[in-house]
């Protein structure tokens, strides 16, 4: 496992944006698809974005799509950039990676990054 540690978390108003950033202890190899999940109090964990790190592909979750975009940093940086945010939207981030497409959690995380979304 790789550990991962997410920062840029903190509390906005609706309409408002924040950037989040997830950074791997060593590179990120190419064959990883790193991925965010959130989980809102009282609600499962929840797929959000993903990129494949080799082709730089994305994927996103319906309830962020047009609003949130995932990319890579350096080696071992990816980020999500949020914008037009909502009270929905209010969650503890995560990190994941591992190497699968899809919605699967991989085994790498990180602690988590706390976003709050005021009205």
């Amino acid at each position: 496992q790789v550990p991962l540690v997410e920062s840029g978390g903190g509390s906005v108003q609706a309409g408002g944006s924040l950037r989040l950033s997830c950074e791997a202890s060593g590179r990120i190899l190419s064959s990883r698809v790193m991925k965010w999940f959130r989980q809102a109090p009282g609600k499962e964990r929840e797929f959000v974005a993903g990129i494949r790190w080799s082709t730089l592909r994305t994927y996103y979750s319906d309830s962020v799509k047009g609003r949130f975009t995932i990319s890579k940093g350096n080696y071992n940086t990816v980020y999500l950039q949020m914008n037009d945010l909502t009270q929905e939207d209010t969650a503890v981030y995560y990190c994941n990676g591992g190497s699968q497409w899809g919605l699967d959690q991989g085994p790498d995380w990180g602690q988590g990054t706390q976003v709050t979304v005021s009205s």
